[in-house]
């Protein structure tokens, strides 16, 4: 994700603190994972540096100056231009768990208990995003969906992988 392009996104409802974008930024876009303030405002200094934001005010606080962050037009255009560029599909050629597998199999440890221990894997992760979802609002709903849908192609890849795995063993040690 584009913290950058995503925090000037949320600038152009209107001029923001980096507390307040912070906050915003984990209600929209967290989901487990919050952003530290340290990115916040390394983040905006940078967009400050680039001309895409400006200092709309300062106010005085309890500890540093709080800053008042606007885009600029530099910055909306920048936005629009992310938002209208495809995402590059990611096709996943060079896998964790194929070089997992491959590896296994050339140094004559079990593939088989590899494969059946990711599986075990993928299965708890989805039973812990289904009741996320279930318990969730509808962008934590997407959010899991999303993650649910890769977590079932990576399913039927080990499933393949483990009804191929004798001809792939003879392949890779040949």
């Amino acid at each position: 994700m584009s913290i950058s392009h995503t925090l000037l996104g949320l600038l152009e409802s209107g001029p923001c603190h980096g507390y307040d974008l912070k906050r915003t930024f984990d209600v929209h876009f967290g989901h487990g994972r919050p952003l530290h303030y340290g990115q916040v405002y390394a983040t905006m200094s940078r967009l400050l540096k680039n001309g895409l934001v400006e200092v709309d005010g300062v106010e005085p606080g309890g500890g540093p100056e709080r800053k008042r962050y606007a885009i600029t037009d530099a910055g909306v255009t920048d936005v629009e231009r992310w938002l209208s560029r495809p995402e590059k599909p990611e096709p996943y050629l060079q896998s964790v768990l194929y070089t997992k597998v491959v590896l296994a199999l050339l140094t004559d440890r079990s593939a088989d208990d590899l494969l059946d221990t990711q599986r075990a894997e993928h299965l708890r992760l989805m039973r812990e995003l289904t009741r996320r979802k279930i318990d969730g609002d509808l962008a934590d709903q997407l959010v899991c969906d999303h993650a649910l849908f890769h977590l079932e192609a990576d399913l039927r890849w080990l499933e393949l992988t483990a009804a191929r795995l004798d001809r792939l063993a003879s392949e890779v040690r040949s």
